[in-house]
């Protein structure tokens, strides 16, 4: 695509009132900003709050899972036709795009993803993306719309990815907005309010971790307020909110899909000597494997710890763990090969 990719995420909190009702002004301010940058940039909106818009519709709503999924049905029309209404005056065209985990870990499912948004931006239309809340199985759900506008950030190469929130960004402990971010560490963390909105699944601590994975992985990311006047304009100038700075990344488009977007499914424990291999870009043999964790089949994910339980690398295996468990010990067998090994 000819244009950069630029996806911005907004959370329930940001759009929603306190009682849940969809704050009508911030779509407002939503789709004007968008429409400036229409026209420099081929755009994702990752919107959460279906579920808050469609849960004052079952009286006794209380939270259980299928009265979220039944709540995201009957919100995600009314999310999509209020984005529709505000986008119009600007001749903007949107797309509903309801996103299963699956899209991602399945990698031939994420290129027909892939391949479809490239129709709609080559059609001067914006996806708006959500998770698809009615059918997602509780054990592979996104942890919240966080990861999810980062796996589409990531598996599309895109240049910038904002995330917005309530307040202005990442605070210091003055509650001061902390401009820029080189590096994403413990201390950061330590910065983070862990207490989570009434409304949505997500925090600063969430955004944290997604926008770490994504300033690893070469994105410019930038945590704003939703409140701010012309916040996303200035969030992408660099002149509002917290900038997180993006790292050296030369990892080609199929691992740091690998990286971000697939689906872990098993887990094995390395010696000292195999990190050091795979931390050389070798493959992962047998004779370096101290413990399978989390069982797997042959052409699964596996997260690779090393002996202080520490995750180092994601690997696609070359055998099942049941192979592996009967050539533990032989040194010719090959469980991943470098090329299909992205180290953390």
């Amino acid at each position: 695509m000819s244009k950069p990719i630029l996806v911005i995420k907004f959370g329930t909190a940001s759009i929603t009132h306190q009682n849940g009702e969809l704050d009508e002004s911030i779509v407002a301010a939503v789709a004007r900003q968008v429409a400036t940058l229409h026209a420099e940039y081929n755009m994702v909106l990752v919107s959460s709050g279906a579920v808050a818009a469609g849960k004052k519709y079952l009286p006794q709503y209380s939270g259980t899972i299928s009265e979220r999924k039944a709540a995201a049905a009957i919100g995600n029309p009314l999310l999509l036709n209020k984005y529709a209404q505000y986008f119009q005056p600007y001749n903007i065209a949107i797309a509903q795009s309801l996103c299963e985990r699956r899209h991602f870990s399945n990698r031939s499912q994420f290129l027909q993803l892939k391949k479809t948004y490239e129709e709609l931006w080559a059609n001067n239309i914006i996806p708006v993306a959500n998770e698809n809340d009615v059918v997602s199985d509780l054990e592979l759900k996104f942890s919240d719309n966080d990861e999810l506008a980062t796996l589409i950030a990531v598996g599309f190469g895109a240049s910038g990815l904002l995330f917005s929130t309530s307040v202005g960004g990442v605070l210091d402990k003055e509650g001061k907005v902390v401009p820029q971010i080189e590096l994403i560490d413990e201390a950061i963390f330590a910065l983070a309010d862990t207490r989570k909105s009434s409304l949505g699944l997500g925090g600063m601590v969430s955004k944290l971790t997604f926008a770490r994975l994504a300033t690893r992985m070469g994105i410019r990311v930038v945590i704003f307020g939703i409140h701010t006047t012309d916040g996303i304009i200035n969030a992408l100038a660099g002149t509002t909110g917290t900038l997180c700075l993006p790292q050296e990344c030369s990892m080609p488009a199929r691992k740091k899909w690998l990286a971000s977007g697939s689906l872990v499914t098993g887990r094995l424990q390395v010696d000292a000597g195999a990190q050091k291999a795979l931390e050389k870009r070798h493959s992962l043999l047998a004779v370096g494997v101290k413990a399978i964790l989390e069982k797997f089949t042959r052409g699964e994910v596996i997260e690779i710890v090393n002996e202080q339980h520490e995750a180092i690398a994601v690997a696609r295996a070359k055998v099942s763990s049941d192979v592996l468990a009967g050539n533990k010990k032989a040194q010719n067998v090959e469980i991943a090969h470098a090329d299909d090994i992205v180290l953390l």
